[in-house]
């Protein structure tokens, strides 16, 4: 069966029908107009690359930390002890802990959005792979979320730092902001993660890098951004 959509759907769809592709500065302010839901919703990036990432050097991934922040405060969880332990509840952790911390994410405790980890504790930790990696919450080096420097990681988070991986498929999905955003904050945003998305790009990649990319409301349909001048605003 056809899927059915609301009238504050259909006449979304109508602000896109002249637009087939958009720059960033106009894909920012229609993926605002489209949003249909009544709170500020989540503003999306996603990004198919020019990637197989079935290849272990074709792998792209990241993080980056958003000048204006996500709009959306979160839930971190800290693997650390002693000292550590101490400089991560001093910079706003709330969930920290050792050994027990790794027993109680084993038993199901999940209520997080950020897991950081220093590197004395990843042997513990790395039996959470199981649990951890089909979410994308797993620690890791390259993420900037396995590190001794646990007090600045902790701010990195709460300043909006997102981490980015492209899934199976080659696609990269991550939020730059929220609806309510002002147009220029979340042209930014937008800005500042396509750049990093650009920098990530591995030498074994050939031909055009970012093939697609659209710009997706909580609710409501997607923008989609032409390429190449999206490609050319991490320049500008």
């Amino acid at each position: 069966m056809t899927a059915r959509h609301g009238k504050k759907y259909l006449a979304a769809l109508k602000l896109l029908e002249e637009h087939e592709l958009v720059d960033p500065k106009e894909g920012v302010r229609l993926v605002k107009a489209v949003n249909t839901s009544r709170f500020a919703g989540t503003v999306e990036l996603h990004a198919r690359l020019g990637v197989d990432p079935r290849h272990a050097d074709q792998m792209v991934r990241g993080s980056v930390v958003l000048p204006h922040g996500t709009g959306k405060v979160r839930r971190i969880v800290v693997f650390a002890q002693g000292e550590k332990e101490r400089e991560a509840r001093e910079a706003g952790a709330e969930i920290i802990g050792g050994e027990d911390l790794v027993k109680r994410v084993q038993d199901g405790f999940l209520d997080f959005d950020v897991a950081l980890a220093t590197p004395d504790l990843m042997g513990s930790v790395g039996k959470l792979g199981k649990v951890l990696g089909p979410r994308g919450l797993m620690p890791n080096p390259k993420a900037g979320t396995v590190t001794f420097d646990i007090a600045r990681a902790i701010r990195d988070v709460q300043a909006g730092r997102v981490e980015f991986r492209v899934d199976r498929y080659g696609i990269i999905h991550v939020p730059v902001g929220k609806t309510s955003f002002e147009d220029d904050a979340l042209l930014e945003n937008l800005s500042t993660m396509l750049e990093a998305i650009v920098k990530a790009k591995p030498s074994a990649a050939k031909g055009a890098y970012i093939r697609t990319a659209y710009l997706a409301p909580s609710i409501g349909p997607s923008v989609k951004l032409d390429p190449v001048l999206a490609g050319r605003l991490t320049s500008s």
